[in-house]
């Protein structure tokens, strides 16, 4: 069972919705975001998601894009992402991290030794926007193989025939991006929300958490309860591009997560 696996097995033990908090590792430098995730626990936050800095993150908001730039800016590279994670592990030796990046640096770095590192580092589970199910047996495969959970994306344009494809190969959770569009945009709607969820869940036992566009502790609870929990990643990246102390910032997530929480 994987670290993953057990926080879900504890909060659905415990009748609780999950709160999953997004920071790109090394924004706006490596000590400054190292404090703050070394902090999401005690914040609340049940689920870390690392972001890997890239170039060109084709799926990200002006949000996420400028906080990637800032990390890259101040020599962040999947070297020191995994040296974050490492430690972290240091204090922290239970609560999940998700990498959530796209797949040129871990191509680059050659798929076998990225999951060796990454597993030696501490990291649980992988989001790669930019793999599509046809590609599973280039990184979702071995990743499996290799003991970290893959994370599969699925949207409103996932239709019942796409749907059985998206969830194949995916464990963890299913990460369900709530609205037609990049992080950070519209804000989605519980209503709308609920039966696609309801619908993701008639197809798989996974959990289902759900992010994009969610950036108050009212909205983390709204949706919080119609899926299993909530994800959250502009409104805190936009806090730490404010300039807004380590712990500011974690005070921002805590009123997040009792949102979620709240569900």
């Amino acid at each position: 069972m994987s670290r993953i696996d057990a926080k879900f097995a504890e909060l659905n033990a415990a009748g609780r919705k999950a709160f999953v908090s997004y920071v790109m590792a090394g924004d706006p430098d490596f000590d400054t975001a190292l404090e703050i995730v070394k902090g999401l626990p005690a914040a609340g936050v049940d689920v870390i998601e690392l972001g890997l800095p890239f170039t060109d993150p084709m799926a990200d908001g002006s949000t996420i894009q400028l906080a990637g730039q800032r990390a890259l800016e101040a020599g962040m590279t999947l070297e020191r992402t995994l040296e974050m994670a490492r430690l972290f592990r240091e204090e922290d030796d239970t609560t999940p991290i998700v990498l959530m990046g796209y797949y040129n640096p871990i191509y680059s770095r050659g798929v076998e030794q990225f999951l060796a590192d990454a597993k030696a580092a501490g990291i649980d589970g992988l989001i790669v926007v930019d793999l599509p199910p046809e590609e599973d047996s280039e990184l979702c495969i071995p990743a499996q193989a290799a003991g970290l959970n893959f994370i599969r994306l699925a949207t409103p344009t996932t239709d019942e025939k796409r749907l059985p494809k998206v969830l194949q190969n995916t464990s963890g959770f299913v990460y369900y991006v709530s609205i037609t569009g990049i992080t950070g945009a519209a804000a989605p709607q519980p209503s709308d929300v609920a039966p696609e969820v309801a619908r993701i869940k008639a197809a798989t036992d996974l959990p289902i958490i759900v992010g994009f566009g969610i950036t108050t502790p009212e909205a983390a609870e709204g949706i919080a309860k119609v899926a299993d929990g909530a994800v959250v990643g502009s409104a805190i990246v936009s806090k730490i591009a404010e300039g807004q102390s380590p712990e500011n910032v974690l005070a921002f997530v805590k009123t997040l997560s009792d949102g979620a929480h709240r569900a």
